[in-house]
């Protein structure tokens, strides 16, 4: 099988397992072949963490879950170093739970600013430094770290910083009627332990799908698209008054580069070798969503950055 028809066949059996949710296992599928990190916002019940852990299940690699508390340390994340009187070596470094695969931080906003941070090097730079030691991470690495929306006493919010280095923001609604139904039955049989035991994918294919990912074409009118959307979002009072009221702040460069990786992925998925426009308009509010910073009069008047992103891509045609 090449590399495309068993990625194809993971996303397939995640979709099994995570009824009702097809466009959150398709971002999170364009999110690991992009070798970036996902933030999941949504309600409690809405099968974030079973994403990640049917990822996990289905793909060979390590699952590390880190329940984010107020109470959490840094250390508690990133490990710390062990005196050990008996050793050679009197300090020797015990790694945290951020040595694996795939990371689910779950409701990352419930820790401080401090525990958030550190996350950010291994995020960034796919390492830890740890009393003056660097310690790289697995090669196949993935922050998918979970929030909820309207719980908010008691959380801290991530800094714009630290929002910025997920390349995607994916937003987790409810199911309808007809798959709730479907949910229902599933976890029905799961009880009765009706699961079929499915060959795992092993990590060389994502390796190998990035590679041919990043010989997918992205001509001259695609790259000026993506860059005059962006552009938009950061001068809108060119394009648009209203959108000019509600940004404060656009989306920085690491949007557009974030734009460009996620739409060759979707052109890859789809078996082309080069961009559409419509390939960045599928990815486009999760990469930008989070990363726009909206003004007081756009809470007055009810918007969210998902309405901003409508309007701006009303006002950016395609040349």
């Amino acid at each position: 099988m090449s590399a495309l028809e068993q990625v194809q066949a993971l996303r397939s059996r995640i979709h099994a397992s995570i009824i009702g949710q097809d466009d959150v296992v398709n971002k999170i599928i364009i999110g690991l072949l992009t070798d970036g990190n996902v933030l999941l916002e949504g309600l409690p019940g809405l099968a974030k963490t079973r994403a990640v852990k049917s990822l996990a299940r289905n793909l060979d690699c390590k699952l590390s879950r880190i329940q984010f508390t107020p109470d959490l340390l840094p250390s508690d994340i990133t490990g710390t170093e062990i005196y050990q009187p008996q050793a050679e070596e009197k300090f020797v470094f015990q790694a945290g739970p951020i040595f694996s695969n795939l990371i689910l931080a779950d409701e990352i906003n419930r820790a401080p600013a401090k525990v958030q941070a550190a996350l950010l090097e291994a995020m960034e730079e796919r390492q830890v430094s740890v009393a003056g030691k660097t310690h790289k991470m697995e090669p196949l690495f993935m922050v998918l770290a979970t929030q909820n929306p309207v719980e908010q006493e008691g959380t801290y919010p991530l800094p714009e910083a630290q929002l910025d280095r997920f390349i995607m923001k994916i937003e987790i609604t409810y199911p309808d009627s007809d798959n709730e139904t479907k949910i229902m039955r599933l976890v029905r049989e799961e009880s009765k332990g009706n699961t079929a035991q499915q060959e795992i994918i092993p990590q060389n294919v994502i390796f190998d799908a990035r590679k041919e990912i990043s010989n997918i074409q992205v001509k001259e009118p695609a790259e000026k698209y993506i860059v005059d959307i962006i552009t938009a979002s950061r001068y809108p009072g060119q394009f648009n008054k209203d959108i000019e009221r509600w940004v404060s702040y656009g989306a920085s460069p690491r949007g557009t580069i974030s734009i460009d990786k996620c739409a060759r992925a979707v052109a890859w998925l789809d078996g082309r070798d080069y961009v559409t426009p419509d390939d960045i308009r599928f990815i486009v509010h999760d990469v930008l969503r989070h990363r726009l910073i909206l003004s007081y009069e756009a809470n007055a008047d009810g918007v969210n950055a998902n309405k901003v992103i409508d309007e701006l891509l009303k006002v950016v045609s395609v040349t």
